[in-house]
């Protein structure tokens, strides 16, 4: 071949030629490593990323590994107490407050006027009288409970039990005050001998 065919051995253009392809080979492989490095940069960067994302739950929200959240438990004591039946207001509530609480003012005015009159002894028989007044407040107040729908604070529990605690209560007042001695103005010779019975 001539001297100026390029490729072959011993010739210039040959000799120029074998370097700059190795020089383009090195500039494009070292142009392909720093892709790849680029990317696996990329790569390595995005993963603690990622990472940090899926496993970086414990810092604001539930602790990793499955584990529940701790949750007080529910107390075992009422802590509040539910409203007798009736209790509500006796009046409206535009109403003043002695308007909606009258039926409790007036068991408690009549037991008062009671033992005001016993207190006094204005009268002859104020002992008697004034307990009577006191056992009639309480029949009252049962009364009320049962006729009225809302008796406000003197509902205290459920309306048959008020009805019978106040109608045994005042019962057994009258009956006693019409009993007492001297002079009773009721006598029933059963109850007087248990009442003897009873002292002696």
């Amino acid at each position: 071949m001539t001297p100026g065919t390029p490729g072959t051995a011993g010739t210039p253009d040959g000799a120029a030629d074998g370097p700059r392809k190795n020089g383009s080979v090195r500039a494009s492989g070292s142009r392909a490593s720093g892709s790849g490095a680029a990317t696996g940069g990329a790569s390595a960067g995005s993963a603690p990323a990622g990472g940090t994302s899926t496993g970086g739950t414990s810092a604001g929200g539930a602790p990793t590994g499955g584990a529940t959240p701790w949750k007080r438990p529910a107390p075992s004591l009422t802590t509040g107490t539910a409203r007798p039946e009736g209790g509500g207001r006796a009046a409206s509530g535009d109403a003043p407050a002695p308007a909606r609480q009258w039926p409790l003012l007036t068991v408690l005015g009549l037991a008062g006027t009671g033992l005001l009159v016993v207190g006094t002894d204005v009268l002859p028989q104020s002992f008697r009288i004034g307990t009577m007044l006191v056992g009639a407040a309480l029949l009252l107040g049962a009364v009320l409970r049962r006729v009225l729908p809302s008796v406000g604070m003197l509902a205290v529990r459920s309306r048959f039990t008020d009805m019978i605690t106040y109608g045994v209560m005042g019962g057994l007042i009258v009956l006693l005050a019409l009993m007492v001695q001297p002079a009773p103005w009721l006598r029933i010779p059963f109850l007087e001998d248990v009442l003897h019975l009873t002292v002696t």
